[in-house]
């Protein structure tokens, strides 16, 4: 059995980004505390700091190096040990290092937690810790200045842009890996579609052909035949109905109804909406035909047509049957034949949607049902 391999994250980049400069800033640490080192008023709290600082680097240069140690505790830990480190300040410069406005035990070493934040967890925790690293900042400095404004600033807006990039990353490779699969399964379906129309499909044709000569029985086997074939070219030529990250095409999922007497009709391009309402329409279409049916005899035709409005979909079914009479869908649902009022106004009504029947003795019938789009479901292109 093969097991599947885990993605590689595509902000890894950033991850060895942050282990970079997280060593790079710690050499930068080292010389300011060789430099201040004599005029701290704790010298010993000096070097314990840096020498946390330096085993913190090497913990998170292992495990943010390997994708999965990447945890979500592991970025708060990091914000925390860095924070720490930093509030020992206080108690290791000297009065006159605070008033020579000397740097901090971390300097810039404790730039990197919003970055690291921003690469777990996006733009907003990128700037969450940036705005939590300012404020122990200004603890520290015991002091709130147009300095330690600044780094406040430089913080947060760092966490920010790592944040975005790490995003627009995550969500270009969804999509790339989406793009592959569409791509693949149409190649799939198109092999598939030259098969069945080398075999099955020419077969169905004949079946029709012959079955319409001959008459009386075969010309009934030619009928379904016939229906069958319809069907089956609807679902090797319509692109596929299935769903993707919590969306699916209405539009396809609606072409499987097209039979012999029943006629769908559609945008050219994709419907795509949660993969529970594509459902629920379906059901309503179906249901719809299904009435169709039971009611308008069996020479009866129907149509199916779709529209994509934008902020809403809009779904008609109509067929040429008899109609139905005054008063007959009251009488159904007073005898508890919930067909049309729970099936098809009940599934709208929860998907938030309005649906308005038109019919008349021999006039017909015929649906509209109109369901807003979900913001989810938009087609962003």
């Amino acid at each position: 059995m093969t097991v599947a391999q885990p993605q590689r994250d595509p902000a890894t980049p950033l991850w060895w980004g942050t282990i970079v400069l997280r060593w790079v800033t710690l050499g930068f640490a080292l010389g300011a505390l060789l430099v201040h080192l004599d005029g701290y008023r704790r010298p010993d709290l000096a070097l314990a700091a840096f020498g946390m600082m330096l085993a913190w680097t090497v913990v998170t240069s292992v495990t943010f190096g390997r994708q999965r140690l990447r945890r979500p505790w592991l970025v708060v830990a990091d914000v925390l040990v860095t924070c720490g480190v930093m509030l020992t300040s206080p108690f290791v410069l000297s009065t006159e290092q605070y008033e020579q406005v000397a740097p901090l035990v971390t300097t810039v070493w404790a730039a990197v937690p919003p970055l690291t934040a921003g690469a777990r967890f996006g733009a907003a925790g990128g700037v969450l810790v940036g705005l939590v690293t300012a404020v122990s900042t200004g603890v520290a400095r015991l002091d709130v200045d147009l300095d330690v404004a600044r780094d406040g600033v430089l913080l947060t807006a760092s966490g920010l842009l790592i944040g975005i990039t790490a995003t627009t990353a995550r969500r270009s490779q969804a999509a790339l890996a989406q793009a592959l699969r569409t791509e693949a399964a149409t190649a799939e379906r198109e092999r598939l579609a030259r098969s069945i129309h080398d075999s099955v499909l020419q077969v169905l044709a004949r079946v029709r052909r012959r079955g319409g000569e001959l008459g009386g029985e075969a010309a009934e086997l030619a009928r379904l035949a016939g229906e069958q074939e319809i069907a089956l070219r609807a679902l090797v030529t319509t692109g596929t109905a299935g769903s993707s990250g919590g969306a699916a095409d209405l539009r396809a999922a609606l072409q499987l109804l097209a039979t012999s007497r029943v006629q769908v009709s559609g945008p050219a391009g994709e419907v795509r909406l949660p993969t529970e309402h594509v459902a629920e329409l379906v059901a309503v279409a179906r249901e719809a035909l299904s009435n169709v049916d039971k009611h308008a005899g069996p020479e009866a035709k129907a149509w199916v047509l779709l529209e994509d409005l934008g902020s809403e979909v809009v779904l008609s079914v109509r067929d040429d049957g008899p109609g139905i009479a005054e008063g007959r869908l009251a009488e159904a649902q007073a005898e508890g034949r919930l067909g049309v009022a729970s099936s098809i106004r009940g599934r709208v009504r929860h998907l938030g949607g309005t649906c308005v029947l038109e019919t008349g003795p021999d006039a017909g019938t015929e649906w509209e049902i109109r369901v807003p789009r979900p913001e989810r479901g938009r087609d962003r292109r």
